[in-house]
């Protein structure tokens, strides 16, 4: 299974600056212990530096994870505020029919209402299926249920 981390990264910041992003290990923690087998992407690991890019380098790579969310099994995309560059990864997931968790407080938001199969309101509620094996029960009945589609 392949999983792509989507994530607020600068979200509404006026400045070069980036939200913390700790919830990135913890995720990536959390899918390695339960889903040994998944191959989990994170796109700040390989672009640490990437507020510093130029302009072109910035495009290609913005364009480039674009693509791979329609390319991936799962998105998992963590919006505790609203970020523009998630809401395009998870849209470029979901018109290719990959399954798209939302880990957000913004269950109104109509991205994260209209753009998911899944949502959860924290990583604890999020943690708690990935322990007891039901997020991948979920995960496959929603993989049938788009290849019928």
């Amino acid at each position: 299974m392949r999983i792509f981390l989507a994530g607020i990264m600068q979200g509404s910041h006026l400045g070069a600056v980036m939200h913390y992003q700790g919830y990135r290990a913890h995720l990536r923690e959390m899918l390695q212990q339960h889903l040994p087998a998944a191959d989990v992407y994170d796109p700040l690991a390989d672009h640490q530096l990437s507020l510093d890019y130029t302009d072109d380098r910035a495009r290609e790579v913005f364009l480039h994870h674009n693509r791979m969310c329609g390319e991936v099994d799962v998105l998992i995309a963590f919006v505790p505020e609203a970020s523009m560059g998630t809401a395009i990864e998870m849209w470029e997931a979901w018109r290719a029919n990959r399954v798209v968790i939302a880990i957000s407080p913004l269950s109104l938001n109509w991205t994260i209402k209209y753009c998911s199969h899944l949502v959860y309101v924290d990583l604890e509620s999020f943690q708690a299926e990935l322990v007891n094996g039901e997020l991948v029960k979920k995960i496959e009945a929603i993989q049938k249920r788009n290849e019928l589609e």
